[in-house]
């Protein structure tokens, strides 16, 4: 069984390149797809903090702000600029 900080990235890693998915068929360009990135990643964090860790991190995480609130975001970041490339050209073209 995954103990929680696997499940948590596994939970970033899928929900950057869903994001990206939707910033590109939105036409997302520069800054706003950036702002959307964030906005979205610090909701699933919010998700995660009053579903998965029933709102004690503490008891879940050994450094609570960087694992639950920063953790993986700049690496989901490249999941997200992929899959918004991507679908990004795929609805202009």
């Amino acid at each position: 069984m995954l103990d929680l900080s696997q499940t948590v990235s596994n939970i970033r890693a899928l929900t950057a390149s869903l994001f990206g998915v939707a910033a590109g068929t939105l036409g997302l360009e520069s800054f706003p797809g950036f702002i959307f990135y964030f906005f979205g990643t610090a909701i699933v964090s919010v998700l995660i903090y009053g579903l998965k860790a029933e709102s004690d991190p503490k008891a879940y995480f050994y450094r609570p702000f960087a694992d639950l609130w920063a953790g993986d975001m700049f690496g989901g970041l490249m999941s997200f600029v992929l899959t918004w490339t991507l679908f990004y050209g795929l609805c202009k073209a």
